[in-house]
């Protein structure tokens, strides 16, 4: 873990103890993993594609 000793101090306990015990998050860290983004984009291209299709066939079809 790295040292961030020459950061603004804490301006509460809460803050110190996450700073201290917990530590600070990466920035390269917080995407999710490849395969859970590919079934993502399926299947939330998957409901917009239905819906597209519906609205679409409810105009023809009228």
């Amino acid at each position: 873990m790295s040292n961030h000793s020459n950061d603004d101090p804490s301006f509460n306990d809460a803050i110190d103890h996450q700073k201290k015990i917990e530590g600070y998050p990466k920035p390269s860290e917080g995407g999710l993993p490849g395969p859970i983004k590919w079934i993502g984009y399926v299947l939330f291209g998957g409901i917009a594609l239905m819906m597209l299709f519906a609205l679409i066939g409810n105009f023809i079809w009228k």
